[in-house]
C-alpha cells in the first residue's frame, strides 16, 4: 500500500527508509521535492504535499530536527496514516533517544537505525484497524419499535386527537363570539355617532352651536365663521438669492480661452514649447541594480515597543507562576517568574496559542490576507512544536524570532531575477528580452513600464514598447506621450543618432496577440535589445479577456511574464493571482503552462507600514517580486528588501 517512507534529518541525513514491494522509481525526487518546495519556503502548515502521482504526508520532529515522510499514490485513500506516521515518530524517538541527543551528522552516520521490525508491526496494526467493519444487519419486525404497539394504544391516540380538535372547535366557536360581540359594540357607538351630527360632539356643545346658528340668521348674516383650533400656515421662506463673483462675468464668451490653448500660445507655438519643457524634467540617474526600499526607524521606538512587549509577556506569564508559588514563602514568585523565563520545558500547542492568535491578529492588521495569516501561524507553530526554549527566553520572543525568520525566507525568491544578466544574455543570441505585463485594471501598468524603460535607458539598452492595450481608450497616446518623455531626457545624439525608445501599435481594435508578434519580428530586425508588451487592464473573472491573455502568452512565448498589483489589496491579491495563475492554465496547449514569473508591487509610497500585500503576493505564486513602484516619477523605482520589509510588517 505505501510506496516509501523515510526518516531524515533536516541537514538531509537519511537515518532509515523503507520502500515498498514492486515500487523501482527512488523516492530522492518526490522527497527533495517536497524539502524544496514547502520546508524550505516555509510552507509546513499543511501536513500534506502532492508530487505527480504520489501523494505524500510529513511530519516534523523539531525537538531532533527530524522528518518523518511517507508516499503512496495519489488514487487511495488511506484513512491511517496520519496515526500511522505519529506512532512511527514516537517508537523512533523512544528507541534511538540516546543516539538522536548525541548531535552531529558524523553521529547520525556512525550510528546504525534497525528499525524495520518495529515499523513493520505498526504498519501491520494500522492497517489491521483500518479494515471495514462488516454493514450492520437489518432488525427484524420484532426487534422494532412498530412491534410493541398494540391496537389499544392506537385507539388511544385517535381519542386524544379528537378531544384535542373539539378543543379547538370550542376555541374556535369562542373566538367568533368575542368577535360578534365586539362587533355589535362598534356598530352602537357609530348610531351615536351619526345622531349627534357625526362629529362626535356631546349634547350641551351641541346646543351651543344650534344657538349660534340661529342668532347669525336673525342677523342677517352667512354661515357662521368655524373656530378652528389650528395653527395658521407658516409663510414659506423666500429662496436664497444667486450670488454674483466679480470674476465670474456675464458672458460665456468671456470664459472661452480655447483660442489660445489656455497658455495664450497659439496652435503653431505649442509643439515648440512641449518640446523645450521636455528636457526641464528632473530625473535622477538609475544606473546599474535598482535600490531597496527602505524605511525609516528610530531607535528609540524600537526600544519603547521592545519594552511594551517585555511588559505583555510578563503580564502573560508571571500570574500563573505566582498561583503556585504563593504557597512556598515570598521567594516563591520570583523563582516561579525565573522558571518560566529559563529553557527547561519544549513548546506545546497550548504555550504557543495565545501568542499565535495576537500575531495572526496583527499579520491581518497589515494588510495580509487573512487565510494566508492564518497558514503562516500554523507553519511557526509546527515549527517550534517541541522545541527546548532557549536559556531566559519567552514564548512571545521566540515565536516572533521564527515568525520573522519565516516571512523573509518567503519573501526572498527560489530564484532571483537579473534581468541586466538576461538581457546581455539575449543580446549575445541576437534576440530582443520580452516581457510582458498584465494585471487588473487600473493598478498602473503602463506607468511602471515607462520606469522599467527608463531604468533599462539608463543601462545603455534600447527600448521597443508594444501598445497591445487596444481596448482602453487614451491608451496609445498615455504611451506616446511616455515615450516623448523619455526620448527628451535621452535625446537621439546620446545614442548614435537613433531614439532610445520607440512606440510599437497599430491602433484600437486589432488583435493583441497579432500586435504583440509583429513588434517582437520588428525588434529583431531593427535591432532593439529590449520587447515591453503593454496589455490590457482585465479583472480575473472576465473569462474572454483572460483567454486572449493566455493567446498572447502562449503564442508569443515571452522570456518573462510579470504580474501588476497594487500595494493597497489585502484577500483580493489572492483571489486574483489564484485566478490568473489557474487562467494562463487552463488555456495553455501545453504540459507545463507558462505561468506568472515575477510581480511589480505598485503605489507601495500610499501604504506607510501595511506591507502585507507583499507577503500574500509572494507566499500564493511563490514568484519574487521584481520591481517595486515607489512614486509618480521614472526614477520611483525600487527592488524589494525582505529584511527593511518584515521590520515594518512586525513593528506594532
Amino acid at each position: 500500500m505505501l510506496d516509501f517512507f523515510a526518516i531524515f534529518s533536516k541537514g538531509g541525513i537519511v537515518l532509515w527508509c523503507f520502500q515498498g514491494a514492486g515500487v523501482s522509481e527512488s523516492f530522492t525526487g518526490p522527497v527533495n521535492a517536497l524539502i524544496r518546495s514547502v520546508i524550505l519556503q516555509e510552507r509546513t502548515g499543511n501536513n500534506s504535499f502532492n508530487h505527480n502521482a504520489l501523494s505524500l504526508k510529513y511530519k516534523l520532529d523539531n525537538e531532533f530536527e527530524l522528518v518523518f515522510v511517507v508516499g503512496f499514490q495519489k488514487i487511495l485513500t488511506l484513512t491511517y496514516v496520519d496515526k500511522f506516521i505519529d506512532d512511527v515518530q514516537l517508537h523512533f524517538r523512544d528507541r534511538y533517544k540516546n543516539e538522536l541527543e548525541q548531535r552531529g551528522a558524523l553521529k547520525f552516520l556512525l550510528n546504525n537505525f534497525e528499525f524495520g521490525e518495529d515499523f513493520h508491526n505498526l504498519l501491520r496494526e494500522a492497517e489491521d484497524s483500518s479494515k471495514a467493519k462488516a454493514p450492520a444487519s437489518m432488525r427484524t419486525f420484532i426487534e422494532s419499535q412498530k412491534s410493541q404497539k398494540t391496537v389499544k394504544s392506537m385507539i388511544d391516540t385517535k381519542d386524544g386527537d379528537k378531544s384535542k380538535e373539539q378543543g379547538g372547535k370550542k376555541s374556535k366557536n369562542a373566538k367568533k363570539e368575542g368577535g360578534d360581540q365586539a362587533k355589535a359594540a362598534s356598530q352602537t357607538v357609530s348610531k351615536k355617532t351619526v345622531e349627534n351630527g357625526g362629529d362626535g360632539l356631546t349634547a350641551e356643545e351641541i346646543i351651543e352651536r344650534n344657538r349660534a346658528k340661529f342668532i347669525s340668521k336673525q342677523l342677517g348674516g352667512g354661515k357662521p365663521e368655524k373656530i378652528t383650533s389650528k395653527s395658521p400656515k407658516p409663510q414659506k421662506p423666500k429662496g436664497k438669492a444667486k450670488r454674483v463673483w466679480d470674476m465670474g462675468g456675464r458672458n460665456t464668451g468671456d470664459l472661452d480661452y480655447s483660442g489660445s490653448n489656455g497658455n495664450n500660445y497659439s496652435d503653431a507655438q505649442t509643439q515648440d514649447y512641449e518640446a523645450s519643457a521636455e528636457p526641464l524634467i528632473q530625473v535622477d540617474s538609475m544606473k546599474g541594480d535598482l535600490k531597496g526600499v527602505d524605511y525609516e526607524s528610530s531607535d528609540d521606538d524600537d526600544d519603547d515597543d521592545e519594552d511594551e512587549e517585555e511588559e505583555e509577556e510578563e503580564r502573560v506569564i508571571v500570574p500563573d507562576t505566582n498561583k503556585k508559588g504563593a504557597k512556598k514563602g515570598g521567594f516563591g514568585g520570583m523563582f516561579g517568574m525565573l522558571k518560566g523565563l529559563v529553557g527547561s520545558k519544549n513548546l506545546t500547542q497550548e504555550d504557543m496559542e495565545p501568542v499565535l492568535d495576537k500575531m495572526k491578529d496583527h499579520l491581518i492588521a497589515k494588510n495580509v490576507a487573512a487565510e494566508i495569516s492564518s497558514q503562516l501561524c500554523e507553519s511557526v507553530a509546527k515549527k517550534l512544536e517541541g522545541k527546548v526554549m532557549g536559556t531566559f527566553t519567552t514564548v512571545a520572543s521566540t515565536v516572533k524570532l521564527a515568525l520573522q525568520d519565516s516571512l523573509v525566507q518567503i519573501l526572498q525568491p527560489k530564484r532571483r531575477v537579473d534581468i541586466l544578466r538576461d538581457v546581455l544574455d539575449a543580446r549575445s543570441q541576437r534576440k530582443p528580452f520580452v516581457i510582458t505585463f498584465c494585471g487588473v485594471n487600473g493598478v498602473g501598468k503602463s506607468t511602471n513600464l515607462a520606469k522599467i524603460s527608463y531604468w533599462l535607458i539608463e543601462n545603455g539598452f534600447s527600448v521597443l514598447i508594444a501598445a497591445c492595450d487596444t481596448f482602453r481608450a487614451g491608451a496609445v497616446e498615455q504611451l506616446r506621450t511616455h515615450q516623448r518623455r523619455l526620448n527628451a531626457l535621452h535625446p537621439p545624439e546620446k545614442h548614435a543618432g537613433r531614439p532610445a525608445v520607440q512606440l510599437f501599435e497599430k491602433g484600437y481594435g486589432k488583435d493583441a496577440a497579432g500586435i504583440a508578434m509583429e513588434a517582437i519580428a520588428y525588434a529583431r530586425n531593427q535591432g532593439f535589445e529590449v520587447v515591453l508588451i503593454d496589455t490590457a487592464g482585465r479583472m480575473q473573472d472576465n473569462a474572454p479577456l483572460m483567454t486572449a491573455l493566455a493567446k498572447l502568452i502562449a503564442v508569443n512565448t515571452p522570456d518573462l511574464v510579470l504580474f501588476v498589483g497594487e500595494a493597497l489589496v489585502g484577500n483580493e491579491a489572492v483571489d486574483q493571482l489564484v485566478k490568473f495563475n489557474q487562467a494562463l492554465a487552463d488555456h495553455s496547449k501545453t504540459d507545463k503552462p507558462r505561468l506568472i514569473d515575477g510581480i511589480v508591487l505598485t503605489k507601495f509610497d500610499t501604504i506607510d507600514d501595511k506591507v502585507g500585500a507583499a507577503i500574500s503576493m509572494t507566499y500564493i505564486t511563490g514568484q519574487p517580486i521584481v520591481f517595486v513602484g515607489t512614486g509618480q516619477t521614472y526614477s520611483d523605482l525600487r527592488s524589494l528588501n525582505a529584511r527593511a520589509v518584515v521590520s515594518a510588517l512586525m513593528k506594532a
